[in-house]
């Protein structure tokens, strides 16, 4: 049985109930909001996984630069690696003679807001796209690899870069986001690709057998796939790419082909690096080995300090295991790191605090 009260505390009670309603409706509202990352009287936190950047200079064109005189320059951008990503692109833009002509396509593999409002918050003044790669046309197609990191769909973005950026792009440069260009990108834009459809800088020396397993090299109906050419190692984090010439070649579903084949026998280790070896080894134009001073990460399991190698140098390169950004934050950075460190945009939570 349902208690009942007088008239007069009735409609006491109807009022109360009716203010706090009134009281409690802004709360609920900003609550509401708070999907879009927006909420009443209380000051947006960012998300944890995206750091917080410092403004860079606005970079401005010389007297000699023609405005039409695009150079696109393409990178995957991840949250794990974004403060690779804003290094390399200050660092692109510091030493560019047309800064405002270097025309950016980022590639993701999710749509993440924190990282796109990061980009603009730092580089207002940037020429850049967004394009989403959808993970999807590599699953299944996926071997685990020596190192993690290598396994993310994203690293298999460069694969399909022809198919995702807009066809009136014809030419491309490719980079990783754990580099910074310390010449005018311009210089390796302009690149002779002599008729070949990748330039990038090959490395002879190396011993192309290790870059596959001995059921590849036994096996004839697959290391044949070399007869013919001399091929040599290159690393995929910096490219030079006619992108029609892969469209009409197809090399996407040539790669593919070989991921597939990956998935039955087994022929390699390092995750998206073999198919452009068996695709295009031995086929491609070779670049001064200043464009890729490479390996400064170390190896791919341990990341162990390394020197510089000998000779002239336009782009610093941290492929392998160790991050500067990581061992510089762990106060054990390598010697190479500091050379990183002039282009880091990072603003720490202690530096926030205190501007």
């Amino acid at each position: 049985m349902s208690p009942t009260f007088p008239q007069p505390l009735s409609s006491l009670l109807i009022g109360l109930l009716s203010l706090l309603f009134l009281l409690l409706l802004p709360d609920l509202h900003s609550t509401a909001t708070t999907a879009t990352g927006i909420r009443l009287g209380v000051i947006r936190k960012p998300s944890p996984d995206v750091p917080i950047f410092r403004e860079a200079p606005a970079f401005r064109n010389g007297e000699t630069c023609a405005s039409d005189d695009k150079i696109h320059v393409a990178m995957t951008l991840d949250s794990n690696y974004l403060r690779g990503t804003m290094a390399a692109v200050l660092s692109i833009l510091q030493h560019s003679t047309c800064p405002e002509n270097v025309e950016f396509h980022f590639l993701w593999s999710r749509h993440e807001p924190d990282v796109s409002s990061s980009i603009k918050s730092t580089f207002p003044y940037l020429n850049f796209k967004v394009y989403r790669f959808n993970s999807k046309k590599v699953r299944g197609k996926i071997s685990k690899s020596i190192r993690q990191a290598l396994d993310q769909p994203l690293n298999y973005a460069r694969i399909y870069l022809a198919d995702i950026i807009p066809a009136e792009v014809k030419r491309v440069v490719y980079l990783d986001s754990d580099l910074v260009v310390v010449d005018d990108i311009k210089k390796l834009w302009e690149v002779d690709l002599e008729n070949k459809v990748l330039a990038a800088p090959e490395y002879c020396h190396a011993n192309f057998t290790t870059y596959f397993t001995g059921l590849f090299w036994s096996d004839p109906s697959m290391s044949s796939i070399f007869d013919g050419r001399k091929p040599c190692y290159f690393n995929t984090g910096v490219m030079v790419v006619d992108v029609d010439k892969w469209r009409q070649g197809d090399y996407t579903s040539k790669m593919e082909e070989w991921m597939v084949v990956q998935k039955q026998k087994r022929i390699y280790h390092l995750g998206s690096l073999p198919p452009f070896l068996l695709v295009l080894g031995g086929d491609i134009t070779g670049v001064d080995h200043r464009w890729n001073q490479h390996g400064l990460g170390g190896d791919n399991l341990e990341g162990k300090c390394r020197s510089l190698h000998p000779g002239p140098i336009s782009l610093l390169h941290w492929s392998g295991k160790g991050k500067p950004w990581l061992r510089l934050d762990s106060r054990k950075p390598c010697t190479v790191d500091h050379l990183w460190a002039p282009y880091d945009l990072y603003r720490s939570s202690t530096q926030s605090l205190e501007e």
